[in-house]
């Protein structure tokens, strides 16, 4: 049956209700987490810290702040940032699933205190070097934002009081985590439970986010957006950066109006998968769909879902949506459910009958109505977003953009805007002969924000940033020889060899040949070395790698060793030659050497020769979401590329996260439970911190490691012999 069109609603029910509710209970909410050990930014106490930063740092000495996500929200963990005359730099960024092996954990992160000790200790950090430990919300503001925006659409929102915990947040966890001080304090031996400062969750996205980036010594204005599910204010805050000094202009103060949990809750109830891990696939799986606006017979009724107001403002229809009322329990109205179809509920997500699969659009009629539905998704998404972004540049004249929050994940957005902020709109618009120049961080998620809360802090102090960002790899530690001939001791279904030492340029340049060896002949390889790369994306350090010269790579990787969905691209991971001869790298990404490339958050565009060279790697709207690797960062990985090239013709490998249905490999041993687990794989190199380097496979399995070590050898003794005759004559 049809339902009449109600008329679309884009303010709440009850906005008076809601800021009562707002200015009472950040009072109360701030007296009780003060009883709690937490204070906020603007507290006495906070002043005196950040005084105390700024002394430190103006006698020449060297602070550490420590950035905590303490649970209850997705994507826990601990950072420490170092402080000195020079600068900022980031010593880690420990990320709670990686060690715990729970995906996007909840959980209060003792393992990644367990690990900070540890790298503190190896440093001769001393805990009262930490002039602060922070928090990555402003706790006190979050609680006062959550009862505002029930207020505001009583009594209907009070179904969210009864949703049970969900992958994004978990009540129990936060309860725990607001025993921190105390846990801290015997961790580290204090003699008192320290205070932890809740900094405002998009100020650490900003500050981070703009303070690591090429433009942050830019004399001209520099735009930094948030666009976020939710922070503790809103889920939109905009920023500008003048003189490298970065003030907030606005944020939404809505929980949602919201692109993100938009985003979020459509993948999920559309996708089949629980938020988190919806994201990524409805974006691959769009490209399948009718990306046509003209065309696409469910964009027309979905765009309804926002008000592109004037000066980019972003307004949810809260006559169409229901989540701002349920949530995931009965997020639809039935507008909504006529435009896109009931929503899958969340028992029966990862369902095999209720997952989108692409693989079944020859059996299942209603598979390419699925992928329609996720083009219109994403197109309605980048429609909010460039609407958004073209009002803060007609406000600002500004053509410098660090686009940060969760959605900034979404790399095909972040291309359309590319796209769409060309030279011909900056000379259509502003009458300026220049166009939009963009960045992204590598951890724009809440895996970054704990970072971000010692830089947001640090700027209170008046601290400098410090260099820009060049890589990644700040999850934990290197492995140490030790931990890897143990694992591999207790592994009696593990077989290795040993290679060399990668700490010697010959012998590294030797094993990367081997592992080019290998890949060329079309087996699937691991590597396991350095800390691990914090974010969402393997960038080298945990990765499998693969020829991408075989166009049935990806089903070989997708079906016998990662065992995923078929809608996810594999990506490319090339040197900053091979990128720029097989893929179109924009102009608006050029800065710092292509700097924004280095961590999968663009998608490319395949040049015509692409598609023959290395069509593994094209995705089905003909982009890759490519990682260009430098030799200054990564010398292995690059290594290993160039002796691809030698041997391919091409300097590109396939690159996936060195994972299987769970978190990305941390340790030795996670290491080698994964391996057990992709029957596919042939082997995995791992990189001891001291250099040594050793390939490992599972005895059950039909690895040819051994047969190509031996063909290797004798290919190199017969290279080298050849070489030597050549100088005698």
């Amino acid at each position: 049956m049809k339902h009449s069109r109600s008329a679309p609603r884009y303010t709440p029910l009850n906005p008076r209700l809601g800021k009562l509710g707002f200015r009472v209970g950040l009072a109360i909410a701030d007296q009780y987490f003060r009883t709690k050990n937490f204070y906020r930014a603007d507290s006495v106490l906070a002043a005196e810290r950040a005084r105390e930063l700024a002394a430190r740092v103006e006698r020449g000495e060297t602070a550490y702040l420590v950035g905590l996500s303490i649970g209850g929200f997705h994507n826990t963990g601990a950072a420490l940032v170092e402080f000195s005359p020079v600068g900022a730099r980031v010593i880690c960024n420990n990320e709670e699933e990686r060690f715990s092996g729970q995906k996007h954990s909840n959980h209060y992160p003792r393992h990644s205190l367990d690990a900070l000790a540890e790298i503190m200790s190896s440093r001769g950090i001393r805990p009262d070097q930490i002039v602060a430990w922070l928090a990555t919300y402003d706790y006190a503001l979050l609680m006062a934002t959550g009862a505002r925006s029930t207020l505001e659409e009583f009594p209907g929102s009070l179904a969210m009081m009864f949703e049970e915990h969900g992958p994004t947040f978990n009540g129990d966890d936060l309860k725990e985590g607001l025993r921190a001080p105390e846990d801290i304090a015997r961790r580290f031996g204090l003699s008192a439970p320290p205070p932890i400062i809740g900094m405002p969750h998009h100020d650490d996205h900003a500050y981070f986010s703009h303070a690591v980036s090429p433009f942050a010594r830019e004399k001209s204005p520099v735009m930094v957006v948030v666009v976020d599910g939710s922070g503790d204010a809103g889920s939109i805050s905009l920023y500008l950066a003048e003189e490298g000094k970065l003030r907030l202009l606005r944020g939404n103060d809505s929980l949602f109006d919201s692109l993100g949990m938009f985003y979020a809750v459509l993948s999920a109830t559309q996708g089949g998968w629980t938020a988190l891990s919806s994201e990524g696939r409805y974006m691959g799986a769009s490209a399948y769909g009718d990306t046509n606006r003209a065309t696409n017979r469910f964009y027309a009724g979905l765009r309804d879902i926002f008000e592109l107001r004037e000066g980019g403002e972003v307004r949810l229809n809260r006559s169409l949506a229901n989540w701002h009322r349920s949530m995931m329990r009965n997020p639809y109205t039935p507008e909504l459910v006529e435009i896109m179809g009931p929503p899958i509920p969340p028992e029966d997500m990862w369902n095999p009958d209720a997952v989108l699969r692409v693989e079944d659009i020859q059996h299942h009629p209603n598979t390419q109505e699925r992928l329609d539905k996720a083009a219109a998704v994403q197109m309605v998404f980048e429609d909010a977003l460039i609407h958004l972004i073209d009002g803060l540049i007609r406000e600002t004249g500004s053509d410098r953009l660090v686009l940060t929050g969760g959605a900034a994940l979404n790399a095909v957005a972040n291309m359309r805007i590319l796209d769409h902020f060309d030279a011909a709109y900056y000379e259509r618009v502003l009458r300026r002969s220049t166009r939009l120049h963009l960045w992204v961080p590598p951890v724009p998620g809440d895996s970054g924000v704990t970072i971000g809360a010692a830089y947001a802090f640090a700027a209170l102090a008046g601290v400098g940033a410090g260099p820009g960002l060049d890589h990644a790899f700040y999850c934990g530690r290197a492995p140490k020889k030790c931990e890897i001939l143990e694992a591999l001791k207790d592994a009696d279904d593990v077989a290795w060899v040993e290679l060399g030492d990668a700490a010697q340029e010959s012998e590294r340049e030797a094993i990367a040949d081997f592992m080019a060896f290998i890949t060329a002949r079309d087996g699937v390889i691991a590597l396991f070395q350095g800390a691990a790369e914090t974010g969402p994306r393997a960038l080298g350090h945990r990765s499998f790698l693969a020829n991408p010269c075989n166009p049935h790579t990806r089903e070989t990787l997708n079906a016998r060793v990662k065992y995923r969905e078929a809608i996810r691209p594999l990506a490319p991971m090339a040197t900053l030659e091979a990128a720029k001869a097989l893929f179109e790298l924009s102009d608006g990404g050029a800065d710092d050497d292509y700097n924004v490339y280095n961590y999968m958050v663009l998608i490319a565009q395949a040049k015509p020769q692409a598609y023959e060279k290395v069509p593994a790697v094209i995705h089905a709207d003909g982009s890759a979401r490519i990682q260009i690797v430098r030799e200054n960062t990564d010398a292995l990985t690059h290594a290993y590329l160039k002796a691809l090239g030698r041997r391919n013709g091409v300097e590109v490998a396939v690159n996936t996260s060195f994972n299987v249905a769970g978190p990305i490999a941390q340790t030795p041993v996670q290491a080698l439970d994964t391996i057990r687990r992709a029957k596919g794989l042939d082997g995995v190199f791992m990189i001891a911190e001291e250099g040594m380097a050793v390939v490992a496979w599972t005895k059950k399995e039909a690895s040819q490691i051994e047969s190509w070590l031996a063909e290797w050898r004798a290919e190199r003794q017969t290279r080298e012999t050849s070489s030597f005759c050549s100088t005698e004559s």
